[in-house]
């Protein structure tokens, strides 16, 4: 079983950053593609980002193409999201998901993950 642990939420202003990471354990990591997920009150969880094992492909939501930053660092078995010019309606729980990668591919679709973790809180002031 994989273990996903994210950290690094928290309270900013809109137009502010933040850095997400998501630290795995349990199994090889650079064998994973790896999503990062949202989900706010009463709405559904949401694709973000991906990267697929090796960090050659990258997926973004619309909603935070130009904005947010999906990478990883297999060496330190660590995913991370950097999020700039962050607005009110990025406010959510994030989450991090993992799935084996035989393709160098990160799906969109949540129900194709294995693993998650148990979500960080970001909020973002107007």
């Amino acid at each position: 079983q994989m273990q996903l642990v994210e950290s690094g939420g928290g309270l900013v202003q809109a137009g502010g950053s933040l850095r997400l990471s998501c630290a795995a354990s349990g199994r090889t990591f650079s064998m994973y593609a790896m999503g990062w997920f949202r989900q706010a009150p009463g709405k559904e969880r949401e694709f973000v980002a991906g990267i697929s094992w090796s960090g050659r492909n990258t997926y973004y939501a619309d909603s935070v193409k130009g904005r947010f930053t999906i990478s990883r660092d297999n060496a330190k078995n660590t995913g991370y999201l950097q999020m700039n010019s962050l607005k009110p309606e990025d406010t959510a729980v994030y989450y991090c998901a993992a799935v084996r990668d035989y393709t160098d591919y990160a799906p969109r679709r949540a129900g194709a993950y294995e693993h998650w973790g148990q979500g960080t809180q970001v909020t973002v002031s107007s």
